[in-house]
This record gives structure tokens, sequence and C-alpha cells, in this order.
């Protein structure tokens, strides 16, 4: 009887590899896999010679490298028109550090968990981890759990395992580069795909040296809507807390009592900053929102709005403070409701929008690009 785990489609995108290459694919095929899909991301003529020794694998070519998550994008797309039987594919590094009995395994949890993105995820407190991969996981992974609400092991993992049926929704995260395995992660709550985690082996060969991961160009593109959005709620929260400054100093003058003092400066201060944060978040942080985006952001803003004056209220009428320090009451009260806004705007105000045609249920995406230098 034929193992259906070992029908499915594995993809190894490339750059410049070696001869770690052909290890991957001889490792799968002696695991079962038969069907490899490598995508060569434009490498230079001094390597190509191991896409020559791949033997009866698909080999994909990009004239000039476009990037990993451009590689898997290509690759994705040629499932969907070619492998349309497959169940699913399993995405593979071609650096040799993914042994095939968890290439094996994490397709099983696909099998078992169709709805799911499947992360073979390793063990970063092992002695063996290099220690830029064990800071930055940590980084990424206490970011996801505290601005994201995921949990997750390994937040950098290239082996996943994905349905055949969420590959069009994987075409439309955004992402060229190393930055498209992150957005894929944060992106599976607006598409309510769980994440199944399937523990590996923690296999690094000469401490990761291979890897053509730029530590501060990728990550500042890893992390960039995080970044955008701080910068964003940066600028915002100066122009709030000026124009509540100011306000509160001109109402304290004309005599205002404390609690209206709050509440007006509160409602004219963040109206003003609302305004701008809306526009930025929308054009320049997420890209995205649908009609009703802002409608949502502003439900949101109000919420957020009535809660940070009450707390503002309470912490300086039980502090007696000043102007100044109601204003520094002010900026520690909504710091930390920075990082729930984040979180909601993230999953709801911005969330992407996905059409679906009544009858059958398929979705409409609009987006699927085929790689034309393929």
């Amino acid at each position: 009887m034929q193992d259906a785990v070992l029908d499915l489609t594995i993809i190894v995108p490339s750059y410049n590899p070696d001869e770690k290459l052909r290890m991957v694919v001889e490792g799968l095929r002696a695991r079962g896999f038969h069907d490899i899909i490598i995508v060569n991301d434009g490498s230079d003529e001094a390597h190509q010679a191991p896409f020559e020794m791949v033997g009866s694998c698909t080999v994909i070519h990009h004239k000039v490298n476009k990037g990993k998550g451009r590689a898997l994008k290509t690759a994705f797309a040629f499932c969907m028109e070619n492998r349309q039987n497959s169940q699913g594919v399993i995405t593979v590094d071609g650096d040799n550090q993914h042994h095939p009995d968890d290439v094996y395994a994490c397709g099983r949890a696909l099998l078992e968990n169709r709805q799911s993105l499947v992360l073979g995820c390793r063990n970063f407190k092992s002695d063996d981890v290099p220690p830029r991969s064990k800071f930055g996981n940590g980084i990424t992974k206490g970011i996801f759990r505290t601005l994201c609400g995921l949990k997750i092991s390994d937040t950098q993992t290239g082996l996943r395992a994905i349905a055949m049926s969420k590959l069009s929704d994987m075409m439309e995260v955004k992402g060229e580069r190393y930055e498209y395995e992150t957005n894929m992660l944060l992106e599976t709550k607006n598409m309510e795909m769980p994440i199944c985690e399937v523990p590996i082996r923690t296999i690094y060969i000469d401490e990761n040296e291979s890897s053509h991961f730029n530590p501060i160009k990728d990550s500042i593109k890893i992390y960039s809507m995080i970044l955008k959005f701080f910068m964003n709620s940066i600028l915002s929260t100066v122009i709030d807390l000026t124009l509540y400054f100011v306000i509160s100093l001109v109402l304290t003058r004309l005599h205002f009592a404390q609690a209206s003092m709050v509440f007006v400066a509160t409602i004219f201060a963040r109206a003003c900053s609302s305004f701008f944060n809306y526009k930025m978040n929308r054009k320049v942080v997420f890209g995205q929102g649908g009609a009703h985006s802002v409608v949502k952001y502003y439900i949101l803003c109000a919420c957020q709005m009535t809660v940070s004056a009450i707390l503002v209220y309470l912490f300086t009428d039980i502090l007696m403070a000043s102007t100044f320090m109601s204003t520094v009451v002010k900026a520690v009260v909504d710091t930390g409701l920075f990082f729930i806004s984040f979180r909601i705007q993230k999953n709801w105000v911005f969330r992407r929008e996905r059409e679906r045609i009544p009858a059958g249920g398929m979705l409409l995406n609009r987006n699927i690009k085929m790689d034309k230098d393929s």
C-alpha cells in the first residue's frame, strides 16, 4: 500500500548551493520521496553544477536572485498548476539541516491536520545552536507572543508543510525574501489557520556559515511591519502628548476641574493624533484594510481613549500629580495599551479581507502571480 506522506511534493529553494543540495535530494529519495521541486533562485555560474546533479528532480530557474520568499511563491504557483492531485507540499532548506525522517514526520502531521500550517521546530536550548540563531529566535518568539498573540517555539524554521488548498492563501502573503516566512506566520490568524508544531532534530553544520541570511538587512525586513508600527506609534504619541500637555495647560489656567481637564484634553489630543495614526497604519504599516477599516479603527480608538482617560484620571488623582506628572502617567498607560492595540489592529482593524464565491466557498485570490522569469 502506497504511503500517502511520500506522495507529498517537496519544495527546496536554493541559492548558490554546494554539494549539500545533492545530499538533501539523496536523503529525501532514500526516505521514499519522489516528487521534488528545486528552485534555482538566480545562482551564479560557479554554482550551477549542483543543479545538474539532482537527477530527475524538477528544477525551476530564476534568471536573477529574487529571494527565498519569491522562490517559494514560484514553486507554490507551479504546484497549483501542475500538481493539482497532490495533497500538499513540504518546504525543505537546501543546506542539509533537515533530516529526512523529520521531513516525513511533518508530512504525516499535515495529513492529520490538513487545515494547519505544520512547522518542524528545533530545540533552541541545545548547546549545538549557534548564538546568533538562539538570540534571533528568542527575540522573534518574544515579539510574536507579546504583539501578535502567537506562541511559536521556532519562528525561523524552513521546514514547513502546507496543504494544497492553502497555497493560494500563501501566495497572497507579502514578502519576497526571508521576511516572507515571518509574514506567513503572522498571517495564519487572518487565514484562520492553526499552527501545528512537530519536534525535529537540531542540526547546524559549520555554525550555519552557509546561510545567506544577512543579520542586519534581513532582520529589518523581517521586523519591518512591527518597526513601522512602532515608529508610527512614537510619532502619533509625540503628537498626542504634545497636544495633551498644551490643552491641559490652557484648561488648567481656565480653572477647569481636574476630571474635566483630563477628559477634554484626552479627547482633543487623541482626535488629532488618531487621524494621523490611521492614515499611516493603513498606507505604510499594514498596507491593507477593507472599506470598514476606518470604522473599526475609530471603535478601537474610542475604547482605547476611554480606557486611557479613566486610568490616567485614577492614577493622577491617587498620586495628586501635577500637569507634567499627569502627562508622564499618560505615557506609561499608553505604552501598555500599545501592545494590545497592535494585536487588535493586525487581527481585526486592518485584517486582509478575502472574498468568497457564495456557492462553492472557494477563495477568490487576485494577487497570484507566476514568476515571468522562471
